[in-house]
């Protein structure tokens, strides 16, 4: 008998460090090297997670984006958890921070979604959403379609965004698994300024549709 003394093997802690995208964007002759990388510790129920995304452009020698967030995660269903955290952008400014409120998991088909709301320290309202499938070409050569788009309630005028649709980015990325835990890639990253952030990018002089040669490694430990 138990009596509460033996471990469960459902409370054993956990942690990974993953390297979703490391790789270099060519970004319509700007290239740069950008960031996708998360890092958890918990059990399987309750989980700590740190994200951080971002982008450095080598001619500028700048970051043209670059955020970190951090979240309590609680398993909600199979394959499914409810995350709360703050998130804050260095880049770009005025630097912005965010309560967050989101849902990552395994949608029907093995589809991975990650969905994120936002409400920054202004009140404005944004959301983000994530869709990526791994498609088994063999046992170690997978390609990856992947879908983002993001939303404003509220235009931010010193930011340049509009309220709606902001932007769209469609990608797709072809990696083989020399490891499971080690993948070298490449492929192509498609995306494209809508609505009125298109209308303001269009007015800076800014480009509202930028297409990316790719190539990076994905990994995790």
């Amino acid at each position: 008998m138990n009596f509460g003394v033996q471990p469960i093997p459902d409370n054993e802690i956990f942690a990974v460090f993953r390297g979703d995208r490391l790789e270099y964007q060519s970004n319509d002759g700007e290239g740069g090297l950008f960031w996708d990388v998360q890092a958890w510790g918990g059990t399987d129920y309750s989980k700590l997670w740190f994200k951080s995304e971002g982008f450095w452009l080598f001619d500028k020698e700048t970051f043209e984006e670059a955020g970190v967030e951090l979240f309590y995660s609680r398993n909600i269903a199979t394959f499914w958890d409810l995350q709360a955290g703050v998130r804050h952008d260095f880049e770009p400014h005025p630097t912005r921070t965010f309560a967050a409120l989101g849902i990552e998991g395994l949608a029907r088909y093995w589809f991975e979604v990650d969905v994120t709301a936002y409400i920054s320290q202004d009140g404005d309202l944004s959301a983000n959403l994530e869709a990526e499938y791994d498609l088994l070409l063999s046992q170690r050569l997978i390609l990856q379609p992947r879908f983002e788009i993001d939303v404003a309630v509220q235009e931010v005028e010193e930011l340049s965004i509009g309220q709606g649709i902001n932007d769209i980015e469609l990608g797709a990325r072809l990696r083989y698994e020399i490891r499971r835990e080690f993948a070298p890639y490449i492929g192509v990253s498609w995306s494209r300024k809508l609505g009125e952030t298109a209308d303001l990018a269009e007015a800076d002089g800014e480009s509202i549709e930028t297409t990316s040669l790719v190539a990076g490694i994905k990994f995790w430990f």
